[in-house]
């Protein structure tokens, strides 16, 4: 590695603490995972650091038209109501009585 006069980050020593142990900044990697930062007053860059994937969930609302068909059938139903009315009709008729008197008679 190249080393700069103004930051000599090669002999920057630190020590880590993880969660499985210690490591010290020397890189070996079989022994530890954790990587040293920049120290602050170097202007050299550093490594990228390879991120966990970040989960985003994007929620889309999907309209879709569905015909139905509704057939309709109508029955009338016809009511029939017969209202009877009553009309008189008069008859007339006569009767003529008929009666005969006789005065006395002989016979």
């Amino acid at each position: 590695m190249l080393k700069n006069k103004e930051c000599e980050r090669d002999s920057f020593q630190m020590n880590y603490q993880t969660a499985s142990g210690s490591c010290d900044n020397n890189m070996n990697m079989g022994a530890c995972n954790c990587m040293p930062p920049c120290p602050p007053s170097c202007e050299c860059s550093c490594p990228p650091v390879c991120e966990c994937p970040q989960n985003q969930v994007c929620h889309r609302v999907i309209n879709y038209n569905v015909p139905h068909i509704m057939p309709y059938h109508t029955t009338v139903v016809n009511h029939h109501v017969y209202n009877h009315t009553y009309t008189p009709v008069y008859s007339y008729s006569e009767v003529d009585e008929v009666e005969n008197i006789y005065g006395n008679r002989c016979c």
